[in-house]
């Protein structure tokens, strides 16, 4: 969690406590030379404030003026190790290559002429405490910096597969909205075709039957209807798309067992229950629901775990309400993340409604509510 600071107040917090703990520790030793001491430490730490704007400049410079009062203080001193601490880390995660070891030579060398200026000779032990102060800080900033590396690399990887499955989905809606307005050019085409033939058998009628006229009239004008309002539809369909609308094979729910027919040839056992007359269905709630129990048996035959699956059709007055379940191994979304996709298209095209989900058994279920009063909008 970041801290509710401004950036620059952020930069500035650590080399601060740093000339804190530098400042109670001089005072504490009380030894020869501490104002110069401390001016150094403070000088250090203000360079420091600049790390990550300038961190080859800034660290390479704090650490070269740390040396400057090693003189006297090398041995008893232990806050511009601190100092020197983070300079060196700072240097190990924010420098690639070999502009990182650049700096850390400087230090060292830096650290030995303080040895030398208080006419000591060099030996392991000042060796190891060399090492001791400079390595570890550096191996942890360059392990961060690997960290960070990665995380930026994972966060790429990421924003990319987002994308992609942005693009997978749009092309699934894509393609089934084209799928869906060649089925509703059909059943246009396939209105239109009646209308014509309803007027030419009126035309024939109104002189000598004109009761079977009007009734031909009549009937034109509710099949001209039902094609108005698939019309709507196909519009609102491919308003995003200028796919070619070719001809499609004529489908609705009145060829529903031999859909069911197909499925249990191809080693499903399917249970189909009906409910209510489906020969009246409006031809595009008739084609939408035959896609929708099509698509859901071909996920159901692809994952359900006893090769079993359950149909309920149920067609009301004013709804087509479709019901599949089975016993599914798939994702938690039935095996038809795509199709499913395709299948909310269709329901949402005729405003209705589309659930799936898990129960507490396993089951895979799947409920679409197609409603049969036609939008006034």
């Amino acid at each position: 969690m970041r801290w509710g600071f401004p950036p620059a107040l952020r930069q500035a917090a650590v080399p601060a406590a740093l000339g804190i703990v530098a400042t109670v520790e001089l005072a504490a030793l009380d030894l020869p030379g501490t104002g110069a001491a401390l001016a150094v430490d403070w000088i250090a730490c203000a360079l420091l404030v600049l790390r990550r704007r300038f961190p080859f400049a800034a660290c390479a410079l704090a650490g070269l003026v740390l040396t400057i009062p090693v003189v006297g203080r090398v041995d008893d001193a232990a806050a511009p190790i601190l100092i020197l601490a983070l300079a060196t880390f700072t240097v190990a995660r924010r420098l690639h290559g070999l502009r990182a070891l650049a700096p850390l030579g400087l230090f060292c060398a830096a650290l030995a002429w303080g040895y030398l200026r208080l006419d000591r000779r060099l030996d392991v032990s000042d060796l190891v405490f060399v090492s001791a102060v400079v390595l570890p800080p550096y191996a942890f900033g360059r392990l961060m910096r690997s960290l960070d590396d990665r995380n930026a690399r994972l966060a790429e990887q990421a924003e990319l597969l987002v994308r992609h499955q942005e693009m997978v989905r749009r092309e699934a809606i894509m393609t089934e909205r084209a799928r869906i307005a060649r089925d509703l050019h059909d059943v246009i085409a396939h209105s239109v075709s009646a209308m014509v033939v309803q007027a030419a058998a009126a035309r024939d009628l109104i002189r000598r039957d004109a009761v079977g006229a009007e009734a031909a009239i009549d009937e034109v004008t509710a099949v001209g209807r039902e094609a108005l309002g698939e019309t709507g539809r196909l519009l609102r369909l491919i308003r995003e798309t200028d796919h070619d609308l070719g001809p499609a094979p004529e489908l609705g729910l009145d060829r529903l067992q031999e859909l069911i027919d197909r499925f249990r040839r191809s080693g499903l056992r399917v249970d189909l229950t009906v409910e209510g007359q489906l020969d009246a269905l409006p031809s595009g709630v008739a084609v939408s629901g035959y896609r929708i129990v099509q698509e859901a048996l071909t996920n159901a035959l692809r994952y359900a775990t006893d090769r079993m699956a359950s149909v309920r059709v149920t067609c009301s007055a004013t709804t087509l309400l479709i019901a599949i379940e089975n016993r599914s191994s798939g994702p938690s979304d039935g095996g038809g993340g795509l199709g499913l996709l395709g299948m909310a298209e269709r329901v949402a095209a005729f405003g209705g409604r589309l659930t799936h989900g898990r129960t507490d058994d396993g089951s895979f279920v799947l409920t679409a509510s197609l409603p049969l009063v036609p939008d006034p909008r």
